[in-house]
């Protein structure tokens, strides 16, 4: 067949596909230059460039610069891996390739323990009382009520404990924890790690009975000491001499060193009747050349207890107390002979929650003269010292001057012509409340008055001779006011119904 006899339209296309085809083979192989010139480029159906599979077109970059590649040093990094878990044989090659426990001088973080290290010099709050072997054991309940006995006994933590103790009385004599050696025995080092040991001394030893009879024993050296004993009593068994209770008492200095242990102890005897059976452990600190101070209350007053008083002798600094407690808020105190003159200094502790009274009596004669009757009488009546504050708990400390309640002292006098006026009675109100909870108030002062009562008498004849009767008292009001039982406002509905509501009945 030849061409002229094909259809017209076919002959067109084949005249095209001829001119693409030449085209394609006269257009030169453009360059990644050709690309990045301003030059516009030949215009082409098919740029040829450098091979590459077949993908999806991309935009063109604005950059000619080629695509940076990521560089790491670490081929692990570029995917995700399981971390290889440590163990005894794998666990020094970890060490030396991780960074984190790098052997390096100049690591800023090392986990290895330089043996030249030294060692604390004292003992901290809450450090473990240290012994030649391992540590003083405080037994002590945990989640149970039963002993532990591992548990270590602590700097300045002054504990108070009881647990239960349940054994097999047939063999009592192995448990160590029973005898008296176990917990006198050991020595405490003065500061952790040291070479010097203190001794725990005995103090005190007493025995006890089945009958609950106390007996104690004069001597308290070691051969005294008697290890645990089994007997039989009929058909039962006693087990004698087993650890009851224990008191350590422990003396500290200011460099927080051991320098002294104290124990008492209470041993008894133990039937089989009575496993389980309980036992009591204590241990309190005590500062080197220190006292305690002994309170009134903590915090609120004890019934019984004296009043904390005391004077500001200049503004801005501390109360100044007395060392002696029960002479801080004083009355007068009555004798059996009743002559103020002859009992000057003999005084009575104010106690908080006791009304008291005292009084005695003063004869006058003309020989005397009324001024210095009227100041022997008044500091008399107000002792020495007479304070100029009160604590308002039992725990109050002297600084804090702005919490003491100031004692307001008032005069009354009565004057007559001719007449000599004298102090006769003092008498002191203290205001007291129940402070905090209701389950546990405190009893709180907020309030002090003393009342100077004086009275005019006619001066004497010369010699007629007048009794005056001085007296003092004081009193305690409870203020407090009762608790009332608080309830929530009744809620208010605001809700408007429509008018015909209840139609059809209105």
């Amino acid at each position: 067949m030849e061409l002229r006899d094909l259809p017209p339209l076919l002959l067109l296309l084949v005249d095209c596909w001829a001119s693409m085809s030449a085209q394609a083979g006269d257009t030169p192989v453009v360059t990644t230059e050709a690309l990045s010139s301003t030059k516009p480029a030949p215009t082409t159906f098919r740029p040829a460039v450098s091979p590459r599979p077949h993908e999806t077109p991309r935009a063109p970059r604005p950059s000619s610069d080629p695509r940076p590649t990521p560089v790491t040093d670490d081929k692990p990094a570029l995917s995700f891996i399981n971390p290889e878990v440590p163990d005894e044989s794998n666990f020094d090659k970890l060490m030396k390739t991780s960074d984190g426990f790098s052997t390096n001088a100049e690591s800023d973080v090392s986990l290895t323990t330089k043996p030249d290290a030294p060692n604390t010099a004292k003992y901290e709050y809450g450090v473990h009382l240290q012994t030649s072997h391992s540590f003083l054991r405080f037994p002590s309940p945990l989640t149970s009520s039963l002993c532990t006995d591992n548990n270590p006994a602590a700097f300045l933590v002054n504990q108070a404990v009881k647990c239960t103790r349940r054994i097999n009385l047939e063999q009592c004599t192995e448990i160590e924890t029973l005898s008296l050696a176990y917990y006198s025995s050991p020595k405490i080092l003065r500061v952790p790690g040291s070479g010097t040991k203190v001794p725990i001394t005995v103090q005190s030893i007493i025995i006890q009975s089945l009958n609950k009879t106390l007996t104690r024993l004069e001597d308290t050296d070691t051969d005294v000491l008697r290890p645990l004993v089994l007997v039989e009593a009929g058909h039962d068994k006693i087990c004698t001499n087993i650890i009851l209770e224990v008191k350590y008492s422990l003396t500290y200095t200011n460099a927080g060193e051991i320098i002294k242990a104290d124990v008492f102890v209470l041993l008894g005897a133990v039937s089989s009747a009575m496993v389980p059976f309980q036992q009591k452990f204590e241990i309190y600190f005590i500062q080197q050349n220190t006292k305690p101070v002994p309170l009134s209350g903590n915090p609120g007053y004890v019934v019984g207890l004296p009043l904390a008083a005391g004077f500001q002798p200049q503004k801005g600094s501390g109360i100044m107390q007395t060392t002696n407690r029960y002479g801080q808020l004083t009355l007068l105190r009555s004798t059996a002979e009743q002559d103020c003159l002859a009992i000057a200094g003999i005084r009575t502790p104010v106690l908080f929650g006791y009304n008291m009274q005292s009084g005695c009596k003063l004869r006058l004669t003309k020989a005397i003269a009324c001024r210095l009757v009227a100041q022997k009488v008044e500091s008399l009546l107000k002792g020495q010292g007479f304070p100029d504050y009160v604590a308002p708990f039992g725990n109050s400390q002297a600084q804090d001057v702005l919490d003491w309640v100031p004692v307001h002292f008032i005069t009354q006098t009565s004057h007559m012509k001719d007449s000599c006026q004298l102090p006769v009675a003092l008498a002191i109100e203290v205001k007291w409340t129940k402070y905090g909870s209701l389950l546990n108030p405190q009893a709180k002062i907020v309030n002090v008055t003393a009342n100077l009562i004086s009275s005019s008498f006619p001066e004497t004849n010369s010699g007629n001779k007048r009794t005056i009767l001085i007296s003092t008292a004081v009193t305690f009001v409870d203020v407090s006011a009762p608790a009332e039982a608080g309830f929530r406002a009744r809620p208010t509905i605001n809700a408007r119904l429509p008018f015909n509501f209840f139609f059809p009945f209105v």
